[in-house]
């Protein structure tokens, strides 16, 4: 079976990582930092570790290209690149630009 996924990984503390496979391997469980991953557990929680491996998207059609913009926007929907909720590093968050339009003058 010639079939892309693009995939969700959620870990114990329920933190995820979205990634693709462009071969299809049941086996394949992503590519996320392990130093990241790894500082989230302690040792006797790592000794003993579930993770669960959801496939989000998938297609026998789609280009490669295809697949890497899929990613990206569940990468985004999901927030998986906010390190509070997710072990994506790429793409970078962009910063909340804060708006001053409703601050009052307090000299007025």
């Amino acid at each position: 079976m010639n079939m892309k996924i693009v995939y969700k990984i959620t870990y114990p503390n329920g933190k995820i990582y979205v990634g693709k496979d462009l071969a299809y391997n049941i086996n394949y469980f992503g590519s996320a930092s392990h130093a990241h991953v790894a500082r989230d557990f302690t040792l006797e929680e790592q000794l003993d570790f579930t993770v669960r491996k959801e496939v989000l998207w998938h297609s026998t059609t789609a280009t490669d290209r295809e697949v890497n913009t899929v990613e990206v926007e569940f990468i985004r929907r999901l927030h998986a690149n906010d390190p509070s909720v997710g072990y994506n590093r790429w793409p970078k968050i962009k910063p909340q630009l804060h708006s001053n339009e409703n601050a009052t003058d307090a000299h007025s």
